[in-house]
């Protein structure tokens, strides 16, 4: 479910000043590092459950231990939303449910490395279209030639795959566009940790009817639950850390390279190989992504959706005096979303 969008995303990033020192850097890259391993490992753990447990009932248990985290971290107030708040996190819970069904679908049908590259797509729209610069347009051109070179029609081509995960693509570029209301409306993280809660409710049923009709195993309920954790516990600590490091600006960028990460990791943990134009394609979509993060205004940085995301947020929200729910004068820095991490969403 990358939720990339990260202020930043969906809010703040902490405060405090990033060290400018050189350890300091060499700390936030190697945090970065390990945040976008652990998503995408967690993305292949979930895949080794899939023979089991189907994409959906993977979905399911991971959308029920992303919830638990972020409930017990975040405690958003349903009781005190109003109907211009619910209707926007109502329509986030769908588009988080959605795109984490269609992108482990995807992943089940095309790989990990094609499926995370091609979501990435939709932040990066959101980023490219409208803009007038020159930069911009070659941008989009070359995000398109890439495209259609993972999609050229080969023997094995699975246009089904594809059009699932350009499907997530599409999600998280709604994620961004949504988020901006759910920011200005809902104070704190309150917005996209309810979206969560209310898309794990959504999966119960899902879940149920999984867990029957399929002979589960202790094995893949493991794999599933370690899913959630791998991409939510731990890119969590590692981006709170990350994020003290280094600037938001350098941040977007360098997780612009999670695509590279998830063709890695399925190929050495799914055994999921490549050609030598799936690799070019991949690396000129992340070239793209990185440019496009690296020419945002500092207003907008783009940082990846993940509940680690969520939860600094939540973070940043505790540290600053408590405003009322209409004061637009906090809510609003956190409408601003660009492209960033595609790992496993909430």
């Amino acid at each position: 479910m990358t939720l990339a969008s990260r202020v930043s995303p969906s809010g703040p990033v902490p405060s405090g000043p990033a060290p400018s020192g050189g350890v300091g850097r060499l700390a936030g890259i190697g945090l970065m590092t390990g945040s976008a391993a652990a998503s995408q490992l967690g993305a292949a753990t979930a895949a080794l459950a899939f023979p089991v447990l189907g994409p959906a009932g993977v979905v399911a248990v991971r959308q029920w231990v992303a919830a638990a985290l972020l409930l017990t971290t975040v405690r958003p107030r349903y009781a005190s939303f109003t109907r211009a708040q619910w209707r926007p996190v109502l329509a986030l819970a769908l588009i988080f449910a959605t795109m984490n069904l269609s992108l482990y679908t995807a992943i089940d049908r095309i790989g990990l490395g094609l499926a995370v590259t091609l979501e990435f797509l939709g932040p990066l729209a959101v980023a490219l279209i409208g803009s007038r610069r020159a930069r911009d347009l070659a941008c989009a051109l070359l995000a398109a030639a890439a495209v259609v070179v993972l999609a050229r029609p080969q023997p094995s081509t699975d246009y089904t795959g594809i059009a699932l995960a350009l499907l997530a693509a599409a999600c998280w570029a709604g994620y961004v566009l949504v988020n901006r209301v759910v920011g200005a409306r809902v104070p704190g993280a309150q917005g996209p940790a309810a979206a969560a809660g209310l898309s794990a409710l959504l999966y119960v049923p899902v879940g149920i009817w999984v867990l029957a009709a399929r002979p589960f195993t202790a094995a893949a309920l493991g794999q599933a639950a370690a899913a959630g954790l791998l991409s939510s516990a731990v890119p969590m600590v590692c981006d709170v850390l990350a994020l003290r490091r280094v600037p938001a600006r350098f941040y977007g960028v360098f997780m612009s390279v999670n695509p590279v990460f998830a063709a890695l990791t399925g190929l050495v943990i799914l055994r999921q190989s490549l050609d030598l134009a799936d690799w070019l394609a991949i690396a000129a979509i992340v070239t793209v992504n990185a440019v496009a993060a690296g020419g945002v205004n500092a207003g907008a940085a783009p940082l990846p959706l993940t509940e680690s995301r969520i939860i600094v947020d939540s973070v940043n929200d505790w540290r600053r005096p408590h405003a009322r729910p209409g004061d637009r004068r906090v809510h609003d820095r956190r409408s601003h979303t660009s492209p960033g991490d595609p790992g496993p969403r909430v």
